[in-house]
């Protein structure tokens, strides 16, 4: 099992202002030139003047201006990362000129208040950090469904024993504490293991971060983890310049366990608004299906106390 805490030579001066100095301006400009690349003309409603022969996918600089009913030029000083003084009403014309998804719509949103607040200093960790003692009891009494309670930065903060023993990779000895989901995806070898519908995955946790990014840009420990995710992962580098982002509420989940096997869970992530900045995600299968038998395996695994360590088990 391979170390990834958080002391490495990796988080560098260099590192942290390559990953995190383009919240703003340049990450404002290439969100928005990475939009408006996803849109053809026809999709916009604009007749293609070029005949599909286009240097650039997707719309060009005018066109949006256009669609926005902005002048090109405040187009393309938007473009360039100047939002702090751009209006509410500019905002939700360019969501709707770029076709933009209510996450999409509320990471413009942040990227814009963020820059107009300009933060006199970092915030090293938050308070929201702290699980307080009645959620605790909360996922303890989720005796039937694997659940935890995460931060932005998907460090998981508390955990039942049935999420315990489904995330058992990540609990090992030499795990830091919290742990985190991303770093164990990107920097750990077992991660593709436990990840089978990897591109999918990586999508997602790169999309979450982006998201966590824009409404935190102050937060330093979201800064260590993505500098050290942007040096040491290609993959997460990859996915990160896509400037996606993503609002991750319900799904399915697969997973690669040493004691069930492959398993697929429906999973619904909930915010807490008593407790601003923590999600809550719980999992479950449909009963009589086979990923609810390979769930009750799992219980049993959890039960006799084995959800720490990767043992062997076989479906019944």
């Amino acid at each position: 099992m391979q170390s990834w805490g958080t002391d490495t030579p990796y988080l560098s001066a260099i590192a942290r202002t390559s990953a995190f100095s383009r919240i703003a301006p340049c990450a404002i400009g290439d969100f928005l030139a990475t939009r408006r690349a996803k849109i053809t003309p026809e999709q916009a409603g604009l007749p293609d003047f070029g005949n599909g022969k286009r240097r650039v996918p997707g719309l060009r600089r005018e066109e949006v201006a256009l669609l926005a009913g902005v002048s090109i030029d405040y187009y393309v000083r938007l473009e360039r990362g100047r939002l702090a003084g751009a209006s509410e009403e500019v905002l939700d014309a360019l969501c709707r000129a770029l076709q933009l998804d209510d996450a999409e719509r509320s990471h413009l949103h942040d990227l814009a208040a963020a820059q107009r607040q300009r933060p006199a200093r970092r915030t090293p960790r938050r308070a929201k950090d702290a699980v307080p003692a009645s959620l605790k009891r909360v996922l303890e009494s989720m005796t039937g469904s694997p659940a935890f309670i995460r931060n932005g930065r998907l460090d998981i903060l508390a955990v039942n024993d049935l999420g315990r023993a489904l995330y058992a990779p990540l609990f090992t000895a030499t795990a830091p504490t919290p742990v985190n989901i991303a770093r164990f995806q990107f920097l750990d070898p077992a991660g593709r293991g436990f990840f089978p519908d990897w591109n999918t995955s990586v999508n997602t946790t790169v999309s979450l971060l982006r998201t966590e990014a824009g409404r935190a840009p102050g937060d330093t420990g979201l800064t260590g983890l993505i500098g050290e995710l942007v040096t040491r992962s290609d993959e997460f580098r990859a996915a990160w310049a896509k400037h996606d982002v993503r609002l991750h509420r319900t799904g399915r989940k697969a997973f690669g366990h040493s004691a069930v096997g492959e398993i697929a869970l429906d999973f619904d992530a909930m915010e807490l608004p008593a407790h601003p900045g923590l999600t809550l995600t719980a999992y479950s299968a449909e009963p009589g299906t086979p990923d609810h038998d390979a769930l009750m395996l799992l219980a049993s695994w959890a039960a006799t106390g084995s959800g720490g360590a990767h043992q062997e088990a076989s479906r019944p």
